[in-house]
């Protein structure tokens, strides 16, 4: 019965867009039916990470045709794990644009359930070509997404940023088609489960799934292919940045991962190459962070750091590296969609996110500083929040694979982190302390705080990562199973294959 559900993940959200695509402008109702679809896909993904937590696999062949012709939808609690927070956090994203005001727009809901669809595809998939055409999906309401404004505040910066994601990506997508194309031609099939072990079997097979790993990689914005991130994703407006953060890179290490376990089944001999990348990323994006003067730039910077660490995981490829890979993911697009949403109650409120317009401007504000200051501290790696112990598994992963030069690098990154984001605190939520009272000082405290509306949705989620640190064994326990099923891939593939 689970099997036959899996397509609705898909189906309802692409209805639901087609539906609300149809409302006049007058209309409420479709932003209504956006919150109640993610909602649903929210509490429908639980429900799949609850019967799959043991380790079960389930797949439904779309179309009625055999196993390895028929389009296959496959559901372990990897893949559900990643589900249930990307469509949580997509919920929280668009609880902020429908009180910030971007939300507002008639086309703003029936957009994000498309992507929302092509997210759900791609997770779901277990067939090369369509995990190509879902990334397709999710692109295209992205690129309308990207300049979506209210009425008269649209800008160039929104414009220039959405040129670049857009040709960037049509040229990662270009790649990535010519590498599936590759893998027909040398192994005859794309489906991920013929394709088990395929790489041990044939070095043109291996080098044609390079490339597809290679153009992944470049989607997760790996070093050296990572200045499109940090350009574009501060362009547009901070709930459609918030979102983007959850879904597009994610999805993209999510394939990595997955893929690389399938087809290479953790091959050693290039790890190495992972590890050596993944650790330029995680120091080159701090480092770019601390060059920046703008909150959103700041924190895109941070992503790519970040990226660097959860890549990690799949780079060590031992049973503790992967759950701490898996964890990290899950725990960076709560803790990062949260930054960008008190970054975005700022923006809002203020009307800027430059750190030095924004001095003496922000520093009485209580449950803003508490909300951005939990979230910070979570990224930076500090406990009791959930960032302390995915940094502190992966660590400790590294070292347990001899990858030493690796844990050295992180632990520096997230103390490099840690000041980067006092850059921020100090800028804009330290209240300044002069020998007497001046005129703005007095103005200041006189201006009322951002409104609870705004603050509430990084409030959420700043409360997910707290509780998260505090009681992070459940979750580690789920991706201790998800990382079982990627060192072990029998399961999945019989479900596709059976």
């Amino acid at each position: 019965m689970t099997s036959t559900l899996l397509p609705l993940f898909v189906a309802v959200p692409l209805l639901a867009a087609g539906v609300a695509a149809f409302a006049g402008r007058r209309y409420r109702w479709p932003s209504v039916l956006l919150l109640v679809v993610l909602g649903s896909l929210t509490a429908g993904s639980a429900a799949l990470v609850a019967v799959t937590s043991g380790g079960a696999v389930f797949a439904a062949a779309l179309g009625g045709w055999p196993g390895g012709v028929a389009i296959p939808f496959v559901a372990d609690v990897f893949s559900a794990l990643v589900m249930t927070v990307a469509s949580g956090l997509t919920l929280v994203s668009c609880w902020f644009a429908l009180v910030s005001g971007t939300g507002r727009h008639p086309l703003f809901a029936p957009l994000v359930l498309v992507l929302i669809s092509g997210v759900n595809g791609a997770l779901l998939t277990a067939d090369l070509f369509n995990l190509f055409v879902f990334i397709e999906v999710m692109l295209l309401p992205s690129y309308g997404l990207l300049v979506l404004a209210r009425k008269g505040t649209g800008t160039l910066r929104s414009v220039v940023g959405s040129r670049l994601y857009v040709t960037f990506n049509l040229f990662v997508s270009t790649v990535f088609l010519a590498g599936v194309a590759l893998v027909y031609g040398t192994a005859g099939t794309v489906n991920l489960a013929e394709l088990s072990a395929a790489a041990a079997e044939s070095d043109l097979t291996a080098a044609a799934v390079a490339v597809c790993l290679f153009a992944l990689a470049m989607k997760a914005a790996v070093v050296p292919v990572h200045g499109w991130l940090a350009r574009a994703y501060p362009s547009t407006s901070p709930a459609v940045t918030a979102m983007f953060s959850a879904l597009h890179t994610k999805v993209a290490i999510y394939a990595i991962y997955r893929i690389y376990a399938i087809v290479f089944e953790g091959d050693e001999q290039w790890l190495w190459i992972g590890v050596a990348l993944f650790s330029a990323t995680m120091v080159v994006g701090v480092l770019g962070a601390i060059g920046e003067t703008r909150m959103r730039s700041i924190l895109a910077f941070h992503m790519v750091s970040q990226i660097g660490y959860i890549l990690l995981g799949v780079a060590l490829f031992t049973p503790l590296g992967l759950a701490a890979g898996i964890f990290y993911l899950l725990h960076h697009m709560i803790v990062k969609s949260s930054l960008f949403l008190s970054a975005g109650a700022i923006e809002t409120r203020y009307g800027t996110d430059v750190l030095s317009d924004l001095r003496n401007r922000v520093g009485r504000e209580p449950v803003l500083t508490v909300v951005f200051g939990v979230a910070a501290l979570s990224l930076a790696g500090l406990p009791p929040f959930s960032g302390f112990f995915a940094k502190l598994m992966l660590i400790t992963g590294a070292v347990e694979a001899g990858q030493v030069v690796a844990a050295v690098i992180a632990l520096v990154v997230s103390l490099i982190t840690l000041m980067s984001m006092l850059k921020i605190f100090n800028a804009v939520f330290a209240p300044t302390v002069t020998g007497s009272f001046r005129r703005e000082d007095r103005l200041v405290a006189e201006t009322p705080p951002t409104s609870l509306r705004l603050v509430a949705p990084g409030a959420v989620l700043a409360a997910v990562t707290l509780a998260l640190g505090l009681g992070a064994q459940g979750l580690f326990d789920l991706a201790t199973v998800a990382a079982a099923g990627l060192i072990d891939t029998t399961d999945y593939v019989k479900a596709v294959l059976p």
